[in-house]
């Protein structure tokens, strides 16, 4: 062995044990090591930040970006509004919430399809009174599966496509990871949902994520908007709706004037406001399920529009709002901003949001762009709770954002322009259009994940112009044998899996794929099965709840401890292995 391959393989140990301890930030890790490639000379320096500009980092970059338009535009909420339904079995349940999770993670960030249900599962729990334990797990790793459909879905088919363009010269299109990837995920879907359920040991019912006790419920009024589909409907026709939204219908305003009681039986008119009781969310919530307006939000309105936030502020004695309303400060004319609900230890009243004088204790649920709604606090004397700060869909531009995502695809595939340039000018159409905000673009990144990639890649490259990987796979292919070319696609496999169990699935591809072609090279075979082995096991990280983001995020809703993770995902990873191999060997010959 050479300096450079020593140095490389003991480095890479080093990082590897870091990243399985986990007690320091994987990206901290991950550019420490690189700096210290640098200095030793086995990385060039003008090769050091090479990984920054690749081709993988930036799709991967306008891909988190793009789940947040989906999720901001409402066009998420279009599926997921049909997925609860009361009555149905836990099977069935887990069922459907599977196939929507996986058919979202294969067009979106996985772990942002994860987010945007795993509330609304948590919500089904708890109307049936069951653990939600049981539901949650199936749901993480259907969305994982879910990722392998397409190349946008997960980071790990993202570096090896673009891995196989380096080596090869042209890189697996959106679709090749189809075929596969859809075979897997429905066996997946089919176990989690069948038999895997069962083998989830029992945990205590969990809270909705970020429910730090009783939610403050405000009184708000929502607009009946023209041809809305509540129009000509009794008051009453909609309780069922709200109550599956959690939130109370007390009355409803025609012509400036709160009818008397209920008004439980009135037909909705065009103009008219429904009174509604409920915490922001879920006032949100249906708001949007029952087709009204948000007060207020018509001001920032159109295909422009700005993205709107709901925060609750306390008001504190001295307040500039103290004694005084919404119409007489003039707040939306001025400052931009709608009052769009009160709360007030939990009392109800009959005055109208806008004409009601505010008094010290209250708590104001504040309506408008971010930073505008951050100046009207200050402005008015109040106190923003930084927690409950809430982002209101823009559903009118659902959509928009889904014709252009779609536009941008097809082009792809047609070989139009390549994915990073389609995937640059939808996001920059989302900017335009106010889809995501300024801010919300960089938010939307996950930052530390791109620095582990960027920092890794240079590395990668190290260790294969050293001769490292073929190393490596000279190694596997000594200690196969006369094994055929399945059994040694199949070891591949499972030893990406067990590297992908422990650390981040991106940093496994990277080491494994430049593995898999020289495997495939020394057999004198296609490359193709085994870049594609490569991409489907660093997928599965179903053993622990550290080799997936998505399985960190479910551990303490879930109540889960590390132990039971391999419970279920075991026999989901054999079940993988023997899936994918043969359609691997058949969609993508030896």
């Amino acid at each position: 062995m050479t300096y450079e391959q020593i140095f490389l393989f003991s480095l890479l140990v080093v990082v590897f044990a870091f990243l399985i301890w986990g007690r320091i930030r994987y990206d901290l890790v991950a550019f420490a090591a690189l700096t210290i490639a640098v200095i030793a000379g086995v990385v060039p320096a003008h090769d050091a930040f090479v990984g920054f500009g690749h081709e993988a980092v930036v799709i991967i970059a306008l891909v988190l970006i793009v789940s947040r338009a989906m999720m901001n535009s409402g066009a998420v909420e279009l599926i997921a509004r049909f997925v609860l339904s009361s009555g149905r079995s836990l099977s069935a349940h887990i069922g459907t919430m599977a196939v929507v999770g996986a058919a979202l993670s294969a067009i979106i960030n996985n772990v942002a399809a994860l987010v945007m249900l795993m509330n609304l599962d948590i919500e089904a729990a708890q109307k049936d009174k069951r653990p939600v334990s049981r539901s949650l797990m199936p749901l993480s790793f259907a969305t994982i599966l879910g990722g392998m459909v397409t190349l946008i879905g997960t980071p790990p088919n993202i570096v090896v496509a673009q891995f196989r363009d380096r080596a090869l010269g042209e890189p697996y299109s959106m679709f090749d990871f189809s075929p596969v990837g859809i075979s897997v995920a429905a066996v997946g879907i089919a176990y989690v949902t069948l038999f895997g359920w069962r083998l989830i040991p029992e945990k205590g019912r969990a809270a909705v994520i970020g429910a730090g006790g009783e939610a403050e419920l405000f009184l708000v009024e929502a607009g009946v908007r023209e041809k809305s589909k509540a129009i000509g409907k009794p008051v009453n026709a909609l309780y069922p709706l709200a109550d599956e939204h959690d939130v109370a219908i007390l009355g409803l305003v025609r012509r400036g004037k709160r009818l008397p009681g209920f008004a439980a039986g009135e037909e909705i008119r065009k103009s008219d406001h429904l009174v509604i009781e409920g915490d922001p969310k879920s006032i949100e919530a249906f708001i949007g399920a029952a087709d009204l307006g948000t007060p207020g939000a018509e001001e920032h309105g159109g295909i422009r529009g700005k993205s709107l936030v709901l925060v609750e502020a306390i008001v504190p004695e001295g307040a500039r709002m103290v004694g005084r309303t919404a119409n007489g400060l003039r707040l939306l004319y001025r400052r931009g901003v709608t009052l769009l609900g009160v709360s007030r230890q939990g009392r109800r009243f009959r005055e109208r949001v806008r004409k009601l004088a505010i008094r010290p204790g209250d708590v104001v649920l504040l309506l408008g762009p971010e930073s505008r709604v951050s100046d009207a606090a200050e402005w008015l004397g109040v106190l923003p709770l930084a927690e409950k700060s809430h982002a209101v869909l823009q559903r009118g531009k659902a959509v928009f954002t889904i014709g252009v995502f779609a536009i941008a695809v097809a082009a792809s595939v047609m070989g139009l322009v390549p994915l990073a340039v389609a995937l640059a000018v939808t996001v920059a159409a989302y900017a335009l259009f106010n889809v995501v905000g300024p801010r919300e673009i960089y938010e939307s990144v996950e930052w530390p994940v791109i620095v582990l990639l960027a920092s890794l890649i240079p590395l990668g490259l190290a260790l294969e112009d050293s001769g490292g990987t073929g190393l490596i796979a000279e190694s596997i292919l000594s200690l196969t044998g006369e094994l055929p070319v399945w059994g040694i696609l199949a070891l591949l496999m499972i030893v990406t899996m067990t590297l992908s169990d422990f650390l981040n699935n991106v940093a496994t591809a990277l080491i494994a794929a430049p593995v898999g072609l020289s495997i495939a090279q020394g057999l004198g075979v296609s490359p193709d099965p085994f870049l594609m082995g490569v991409a489907v096991a660093a997928s599965c990280a179903f053993l622990t709840p550290i080799g997936h983001k998505n399985n960190t995020i479910i551990m303490g809703p879930g109540g889960y401890a590390f132990g039971d993770y391999w419970r279920m995902g075991l026999p989901l990873e054999i079940l993988v292995l023997a899936v994918s191999i043969p359609m691997i060997l058949l969609i993508w010959p030896i």
